[in-house]
């Protein structure tokens, strides 16, 4: 879902937001004819991801700004190592410095924080994905840095599939005297084939009642572990299992060992930290 179309348009209300008229001081202290040289550079190690980002937010400012990538999205490094050179018009690289990095920082902590989720489950056999819990306006981006980071996507959007929660539950249930398998089973009946259908549980008892209604993908909300394992053996295959609730870098491994399909983390793109990158730039003589 990254497409051109969507990064520039991103960087270009960034760009409007951080220039609205003009960079004043690079415009009173850097001639006009200045060009420099820099070098996009790991001040920790982590995974890259926002690599097309960096290189549409120089050009965005001056098309004549020239990025090499030494690193593709989604690949691993270390303190230290080079991650892309640039070289242009001084005025256009310090006007896109800061857009360029916020939004690269941004997506290599989201790619970096996800490799870790990734590297905790290796071997079971789950599948890391995220949430809609995204900052509004750049979904798109930090999804590509999940999948940077080896996890996977989740719904996109609204649009895109049933994803039925407890308050949805509660409003359908009464509609059809308390009887859960048959509301899910009208929500099915008037769905395309097409379309995904997921049902979120906050309760072992909920679980048979909504497998035999033909779900896709059953969501255990904060369920134990002793749950989790439980709900796989009455689930037997008959639908995907997705764990959320309580996941951390310290529990996921002992969720994923459960048998769960797939874990959904929050916190990837929620409260994730930037990752440090520094761009050092050498006036040419």
């Amino acid at each position: 879902m990254l497409t051109p179309q969507i990064i520039d348009d991103v960087v270009a209300r960034a760009l409007a937001e951080d220039a609205p008229w003009g960079d004043i001081t690079s415009e009173l202290l850097i001639p006009a004819d200045a060009r420099i040289d820099a070098v996009l550079s790991a001040r920790e190690p982590g995974v890259l991801s926002g690599g097309p980002v960096i290189v549409a937010a120089m050009r965005a400012v001056d098309p004549s700004i020239r990025v090499a990538l030494t690193r593709d999205d989604g690949a691993r490094f270390d303190t230290g190592d080079t991650l892309a050179t640039i070289e242009g018009p001084a005025r256009g690289v310090l006007r896109a410095e800061r857009v360029a990095l916020n939004l690269a920082q941004r997506m290599s902590g989201i790619a970096t924080l996800t490799a870790r989720y990734v590297d905790a489950v290796a071997g079971t056999g789950a599948r890391i994905v995220d949430t809609r819990k995204t900052t509004p306006g750049l979904r798109a981006l930090e999804r590509a840095a999940v999948r940077a980071g080896g996890g996977f996507n989740h719904r996109f959007s609204l649009s895109d599939a049933v994803l039925a929660k407890d308050n949805h539950l509660a409003v359908l249930a009464a509609q059809h005297g308390g009887d859960l398998t048959a509301a899910i089973r009208s929500v099915r009946a008037r769905l395309s084939h097409t379309t995904h259908l997921e049902v979120e549980v906050d309760r072992v008892d909920q679980i048979e009642p909504v497998v035999s209604a033909g779900v896709d993908t059953i969501l255990l909300d904060n369920f134990s572990l002793e749950e989790l394992r439980e709900g796989v053996a009455i689930v037997a295959g008959r639908a995907l299992v997705d764990a959320s609730g309580g996941v951390d870098l310290t529990t996921v491994a002992g969720i994923a060992a459960t048998g769960v399909d797939l874990i959904s983390v929050g916190a990837l793109t929620h409260s994730v930290r930037a990752l440090d990158l520094g761009l050092d730039a050498v006036l040419r003589p």
